[in-house]
């Protein structure tokens, strides 16, 4: 999913571009001069300055979705961005520093990071801080706005959602002034009539008008059907079908909003966005969302254009995004059945794998490998260096060197 909006210049063209992190800066250029040194445990090459750690929850999400173990200083650059209160910024360059008023702190970084730790398990502490921080900044209207304090909307009030269930929360116990996360998602629904006929809209503008939005759409669709950015299993085949009844459910409202999707990627199997004075030009991000979406309410089946669109496509946006690409085309193709180790013969697995720090599988296995005896000098060669390493001689085993990738 797409959370982005903290600069509100910068949001409007951000939120059509399809990428894969919250931010609403282009970081595609790498860190600037003056950005100091990435930290090791980082997933991705360019500054993480707006997108750290989502794009870092996101990584160890899909790692844990396909059986990998992350590294130990991935979770724990993740576990050390949080503030004494229970939040996450986007990214904090000194975490030992206390957080202060000038550091924004938000609740897509927070929700997201909550996600990516109670999966992995063992965070306990973490987590429940962080949803303690998210429950004390709900909205009276039940939904949350990426900053504490600002309007709800459709993306933010999403990705808490799955973040309540994550932690094994029912998110429509978790009420303000007697309104939960859903009361407030289903206030951005659209009816079956008119343009956009089901979708959610990202907010309400000025005059209160709800207009489409595909970004938000998915990320409600999945919201309102309880479930978070790495869904369990899929849909049972429920029709995705446009029908006013009243005030709908949730369950109704995810129905509508695939409705919208399905109709929207029907004709050539993607979405597309444009830049103002710009050329219109696929939309990745919200594609792969849009899969998860449909795969969760139907089923693999109606995902299935979308998907082989993606796989035929998506490579290089992938590569020049990251981390955070790779993890939402690894969502997409488990949601949708496929293979992510063989996503239109490339290894989603491997590519995210090599924009961070070794797993602790593959980090076990070369030490394994360093050791064997097709080495001239054998075991033993290698026991005598950890020796002499031990009373400080300073020898340095070179294991696998980290590929970043933005």
């Amino acid at each position: 999913m797409n959370f982005r909006r903290s600069a509100a210049a910068l949001a409007a063209a951000v939120a059509v571009i399809g990428s894969a992190a919250p931010a609403v800066a282009d970081t595609s250029a790498g860190p600037s001069p003056s950005s100091p040194a990435l930290p090791a445990g980082l997933y991705g090459t360019t500054d993480p300055q707006y997108d750290g750690v989502w794009r870092q929850s996101l990584a160890l999400l899909a790692q844990h979705t396909m059986e990998v173990r992350p590294a130990a200083k991935a979770v724990d650059w993740l576990t050390g961005q949080q503030c004494a209160d229970g939040s996450f910024a986007a990214f904090r360059a000194e975490p030992s520093k206390a957080c202060d008023a000038k550091l924004m702190v938000d609740t897509n970084s927070t929700a997201a990071a909550v996600q990516a730790l109670a999966a992995l398990g063992g965070h306990d502490t973490v987590t429940g801080k962080a949803v303690s921080w998210l429950k004390s900044v709900q909205n009276k209207d039940g939904g949350w706005g990426y900053t504490p304090g600002g309007p709800s909307d459709t993306n933010s009030t999403s990705v808490v959602i799955g973040a309540l269930a994550a932690v094994g929360q029912k998110p429509e116990s978790v009420v303000k002034d007697g309104k939960s996360p859903y009361d407030a998602l289903l206030a951005f629904a659209l009816p079956c009539s008119g343009d956009g006929a089901g979708a959610f809209a990202y907010q309400p503008d000025k005059k209160g008008k709800l207009a489409a939005n595909a970004d938000a759409t998915a990320a409600a669709v999945v919201a309102a059907l309880g479930q978070g950015m790495a869904p369990e299993g899929n849909g049972k085949g429920s029709e995705a079908r446009c029908e006013d009844s009243g005030k709908p459910s949730p369950d109704r409202a995810a129905a509508n909003g695939a409705s919208y999707l399905a109709q929207a990627v029907a004709k050539d199997g993607h979405l597309t966005s444009s830049l103002p004075g710009s050329t219109d030009q696929p939309d990745f991000g919200n594609t792969a969302d849009t899969v998860v979406a449909l795969a969760l309410q139907s089923g693999p089946a109606p995902a299935q254009k979308p998907l082989k669109w993606l796989e035929k496509n998506s490579e290089a946006w992938a590569k020049q995004s990251g981390p955070a690409a790779y993890a939402q085309l690894v969502f997409a193709a488990r949601a949708a059945g496929a293979d992510p180790r063989d996503f239109g013969g490339v290894d989603l697995v491997e590519r995210l794998n090599a924009t961070g720090p070794a797993p602790q599988a593959a980090a076990e296995k070369d030490t394994k490998d360093s050791a064997k005896s097709d080495s001239p000098f054998g075991v033993w060669w290698t026991v005598g260096v950890f020796l002499v390493a031990g009373v400080g001689i300073g020898f340095l085993l070179s294991g696998r060197k980290k590929q970043g990738q933005s």
